[in-house]
């Protein structure tokens, strides 16, 4: 479904300006690849806040609560 909303949304940006719809084709994929590092980052930052959270729950665990 999103894939079919991208590409509907492209096909109108090439119908209403061509040269800005052959631009964001050619930009996306090196901003795909800019993005590779926050999503990692990203990805990091969740795992440790879930370490945290569980560390911080684990004597409610324990006692059974």
């Amino acid at each position: 479904m999103k894939l079919l909303l991208s590409l509907l949304l492209w096909t109108l940006l090439l119908a209403l300006c061509w040269p800005l719809a052959l631009l964001f084709l050619v930009a996306f994929p090196f901003l795909w690849l800019l993005a590779i590092p926050f999503r990692i980052v990203g990805a990091l930052i969740e795992a440790v806040l879930a370490l945290v959270r569980a560390l911080l729950f684990l004597p409610a665990r324990l006692l059974g609560g």
